[in-house]
């Protein structure tokens, strides 16, 4: 049997507030569903995260459902889907043993018992986003030996081992943070939530183990990998990343990863306000996300319109500070746009990147009585 595996759609996503990915999330979805043809696949691994919040927009809701009904209804492809950690998991999970007549599996929120669906010779075995509190409710027993995210998943995979049936192939579907493994930075959940990092030990045992939550595709070991989102969603180490779908063999224990075109390619261009105004750049990358560092100047409105002129899609500059040349002030379109209106967004974003955190709330009420007195045309000494 094939599967594919994808996960961290994170649909309803938007680029700080401001520029929205329906369109492109809509694309690589379209991708996603032609890969999944071309290949005959037996299923599709969704392995969380297929949410970018808990409560989803409208707009994100409409996009799940036409593709769950387009796959387990139009193709008869079952899709087998996790909760990730932004995943509303309740929400998600409403209806599941109606929706599982149309072949649909979600696993919303951690059981007591191992959730598994048995097809031909695979059993694909569904582990949601856990956390300790939650395994220790779900198996009271064994509460007083959790004391770590590692405890966490050993006692919840201890249990799904004993249910392996003999000469059955066995494919986990989890979301985690495993150690040693490359994150991106619109890993921003993962980043913050290093404590919830687990060893890839605890996943033997399983023919192969589909995970979400990193963005970044990469094979942990032979058997364990992540799919990686299906289109980047930060600049840096995102830009470089080549996105795709890995379709597993349950024959064979092969895997074979196939690339996921982008409607946008991601780009950070460097160089002066004259050298990036005269670059001729291809079309993929001038028409694509772009991100500007601008060595030379600070990027005012003047500047910023020129830019707009050039770059179609750009999101982020990052132009010289107003006192010292060595600093940095990068900010979002919309956040430059909206200075005159939204002076505190700017200032919060000044003090993370000459200060290197956020302001506290004392400096944010001084910033705040200042630009009030400025407003009233109040001198300030």
């Amino acid at each position: 049997m094939k599967f594919l595996h994808t996960s961290d759609w994170h649909l309803g996503m938007t680029f700080r507030g401001g520029v929205s990915y329906a369109r492109d999330q809509k694309y690589v979805i379209e991708n996603i569903c032609r890969i999944a043809l071309d290949e005959k696949v037996d299923g599709i691994l969704i392995a969380g995260d297929v949410f970018d919040k808990s409560i989803a927009s409208y707009e994100a809701l409409n996009v799940y459902d036409e593709v769950m009904t387009r796959i387990c209804v139009s193709y008869e492809i079952p899709v087998y889907l996790i909760a990730g950690n932004h995943d509303g998991a309740e929400r998600l999970s409403q209806c599941n043993e109606l929706l599982k007549k149309s072949g649909l599996y979600i696993a919303g929120s951690l059981s007591d018992k191992p959730q598994v669906v048995n097809t031909k010779d695979a059993d694909i075995y569904l582990l949601p986003w856990i956390s300790t509190d939650r395994v220790k409710a779900a198996y009271p027993d064994e509460a007083e030996k959790i004391s770590s995210m590692e405890d966490a998943y050993k006692t919840v995979l201890d249990k799904y081992r004993e249910s392996f049936v003999k000469d059955h192939k066995n494919i986990l579907v989890a979301h985690a943070f495993i150690v040693n493994a490359k994150t991106s930075t619109s890993d921003r959940a993962a980043e913050v939530g290093k404590a919830a990092m687990v060893g890839s030990h605890v996943f033997e045992g399983f023919d192969y183990v589909a995970l979400g939550h990193l963005h970044g595709p990469q094979q942990i070991n032979k058997k364990i990998r992540y799919s990686g989102s299906p289109m980047a969603y930060s600049f840096g180490k995102e830009e470089k990343q080549e996105k795709s779908v890995t379709i597993f063999d349950t024959e064979s224990g092969g895997q074979t990863v196939i690339p996921i075109p982008q409607l946008h390619k991601r780009t950070t261009l460097t160089g002066t306000f004259e050298e990036l105004m005269k670059a001729d750049f291809d079309d993929d990358i001038r028409d694509g996300y772009v991100r500007l560092e601008v060595t030379d100047s600070y990027v005012g409105m003047d500047s910023m319109a020129a830019f707009r002129e050039k770059y179609k899609n750009l999101l982020e500059v990052a132009g010289k500070g107003f006192e010292r040349d060595d600093a940095r002030i990068t900010m979002t379109i919309e956040e430059i746009e909206n200075a005159d209106t939204d002076p505190e967004t700017v200032f919060e974003q000044y003090c993370k990147d000459m200060l290197g955190e956020s302001p506290s709330e004392h400096l944010i009420s001084l910033f705040k009585d200042a630009t009030e007195k400025y407003a009233k045309g109040v001198v300030l000494e």
